[in-house]
């Protein structure tokens, strides 16, 4: 999880919102990535999509049975749709996400019995940290507009 929460970082540090994920086969990172929707402008670019599509090119297929993602939040409905298809074994993740979380928050997609495809889970395992990034971050995002609204400017 470390691991994802330095790609997290990297994400803080461009300006996108701080997910990060890596995924792991044989005790080996075989994918990694952050969020980049802002700088790809794609609203799919999130962290466990391009970690996901770096790891079967690393493997050379698209099936990535035995492999664990440890990601920072909780994969929305889009990524953990990517997760079932991709045939995750494991999912490891830090914070809860109350409003778009596909996990267990709002739905449980990675183990509906109607599906395929079960993952096993794993939540809350550095959700401090991950939460205390994810805070700093948002409160960041308000403080620049508010300051462009006092001086004037245009929020964007």
């Amino acid at each position: 999880m470390r691991w994802a929460i330095r790609e997290a970082e990297k994400a803080f540090e461009a300006g996108e919102v701080p997910v990060g994920a890596v995924i792991v086969c044989e005790n080996r990172i075989i994918g990694r990535a952050h969020n980049q929707t802002e700088t790809l402008r794609d609203p799919t670019a999130h962290a466990e999509m391009i970690a996901i599509s770096a790891a079967a090119n690393t493997l050379g297929s698209w099936r990535l049975e035995g492999c664990t993602l440890y990601v920072t939040l909780e994969p929305c409905a889009m990524c953990a749709g990517a997760v079932v298809l991709s045939r995750i074994r494991r999912v490891v993740f830090g914070a809860f996400d109350s409003k778009a979380g596909a996990c267990g928050s709002l739905r449980n997609l990675v183990q509906d019995a109607r599906l395929n495809h079960r993952v096993d889970l794993t939540s809350g395992i550095l959700d401090a940290e991950v939460s205390a990034l994810m805070k700093a971050f948002f409160q960041n995002l308000r403080d620049v507009k508010r300051s462009r609204r006092q001086a004037g400017g245009k929020e964007s």
